[in-house]
């Protein structure tokens, strides 16, 4: 349940910001480049959208298996090495949230106390800048996650894509397709 609400949620705010940071840039391209009049404020948003959508980006990557992963020597092992391997990847990342975790916290405290507001717009920097505090509770909630599946033996892997294969498969339809015409 929380974690398909997580999933929701997430799924949600990206997709607004994609179309939020379309539909901005767009705007901002036909006032500059028509009327010869910008949005001020256009660019800092687009960055601080582009900011939270690469940070809400990684945590759902990681749950759809989008990161790319070396994983040649993993593989090399049975399924118990490859899920110890994959649980000191997983342990080692979440050590790296962890710190990224902790070093968010006292910038954004700091910010907050300080009370300094963004360059072009009236918002306070702690809130636009909270995204790396959020974004790494996020991946470090998927990576606990995907621990617990390596752990039960769901999964022995982050479930990276095999892009070799990908492409091996895309030639594949390409030989069958250009056979048929």
């Amino acid at each position: 349940m929380f974690f398909r609400l997580v999933n929701q949620v997430e799924e949600a705010i990206i997709s607004l910001l994609l179309v939020g940071m379309t539909l901005l840039v767009f705007t901002d391209v036909v006032m500059r480049f028509g009327f010869h009049a910008g949005l001020l404020w256009s660019e800092e948003l687009t960055l601080l959208m582009s900011a939270w959508f690469v940070l809400f980006g990684a945590s759902y990557g990681l749950k759809v298996g989008a990161h790319i992963g070396v994983d040649a020597l993993v593989r090399r092992f049975g399924s118990v090495g490859q899920r110890v391997l994959t649980g000191i990847g997983i342990l080692l990342s979440l050590v790296y949230c962890g710190l990224f975790i902790y070093g968010a916290w006292i910038y954004l405290s700091k910010m907050h106390k300080i009370g300094i507001e963004l360059e072009d717009l009236t918002i306070q920097a702690w809130i636009a800048h909270s995204i790396l505090l959020i974004g790494f509770v996020l991946l470090g909630i998927r990576l606990l996650e995907l621990l617990w599946a390596v752990a039960t033996g769901r999964a022995t892997s982050f479930g990276h894509k095999d892009e070799a294969q990908e492409s091996l498969h895309l030639a594949e339809e390409l030989k069958k397709e250009e056979g048929i015409q």
